[in-house]
């Protein structure tokens, strides 16, 4: 059981909130730390346990430097994109390692290395990033995610039961996994020993193909789902994407491609070691939550 503080970043979001949540079952209070842009709203709930909590920007260093401070392990989780990533991730190593943090957690996204495969804002700045926190003299571990089953939709739509399966096809398979699932992974790394200096490719044990995933869906909601291999430009200007931010399309265009390439087929099966148990799989998952109640990511 680890006996320094921990501290979470990105508290005020869902996959640090949840991760700060398993820790507090775990450990007592004054053993965590939360980070957040605006804490007095995103953390309060954190903070009326006993966890303190700071406010930080990953641009701004002296925050981090001061957040820092007695910290021992940090659970780094990632900063969004289209952000310059690389800026932000920079400034949270630095100020770790100035701090006297001795282990720091990072969630990636996974990846098959020579691919030849990159995720659009993505892929170079994690690349960066696991490369400065190994040359940093701080221990690390890297949690490697696949896609979130709660945002699964965004690739299929919201309304397939009625619309279809609209979406390019490929040979590459998909194990994606729920936050809840990733969130009990880090508490394992974060509080047991054996993790320092480690890569963790974190999947599901089901991969499928993108053209699975109408007879997938219907049977598990008992369903006929109709399923269609469309161009990349009949999915660049789907309907689905209207009204969502201008950049969206594209990014989750690079997303597919990346299934469909195999980048994220490989099923380890270290989530499901580092967890106990067997991670939800997307036939369970979509037969109670789809289709979606929330719509964001």
């Amino acid at each position: 059981m680890a006996a320094g503080k921990i501290l979470v970043t990105g508290a005020g979001g869902i996959l640090g909130g949840k991760t700060l949540d398993l820790l507090l079952e775990k450990l007592p209070a004054s053993q965590l730390a939360a980070v957040s842009r605006d804490p007095a709203n995103k953390l309060k709930r954190f903070a009326d346990k006993g966890v303190s909590t700071h406010k930080v920007d990953y641009f701004d260093f002296d925050s981090l430097l001061a957040a820092f401070q007695g910290i021992e392990k940090i659970m780094f989780i990632g900063a969004h994109a289209f952000t310059d990533r690389i800026r932000q991730h920079y400034n949270v190593i630095t100020a770790a390692r100035q701090a006297g943090v001795k282990h720091v957690v990072y969630t990636s996204v996974q990846r098959q290395e020579g691919a030849g495969i990159a995720l659009w804002d993505v892929t170079e700045s994690d690349t960066f990033t696991e490369q400065a926190l190994k040359a940093s003299g701080m221990d690390y571990t890297i949690m490697m995610q696949p896609p979130f089953l709660e945002t699964f939709f965004i690739y299929i739509g919201a309304n397939a039961l009625e619309e279809g399966i609209n979406i390019p096809f490929g040979k590459g398979k998909v194990a994606p996994v729920t936050r809840d699932d990733l969130a009990a992974s880090n508490v394992t790394v974060l509080t047991e020993e054996g993790h320092a200096n480690k890569t963790y490719k974190l999947s599901g044990n089901e991969a499928f193909s993108l053209a699975e995933v109408a007879e997938i869906l219907g049977q598990a909601k008992g369903l006929k789902v109709a399923s269609n291999n469309i161009s990349e430009e009949e999915y660049l200007s789907w309907d689905a994407f209207k009204g969502q931010h201008e950049q969206l399309p594209n990014f989750r265009l690079a997303w597919v491609r990346a299934m469909n390439h195999g980048n994220f087929e490989e099923t380890t099966g270290e989530l499901e070691r580092l967890i106990g148990r067997k991670p939800t799989e997307f036939r369970d998952y979509v037969s109670s939550n789809y289709p979606p109640v929330a719509k964001g990511f």
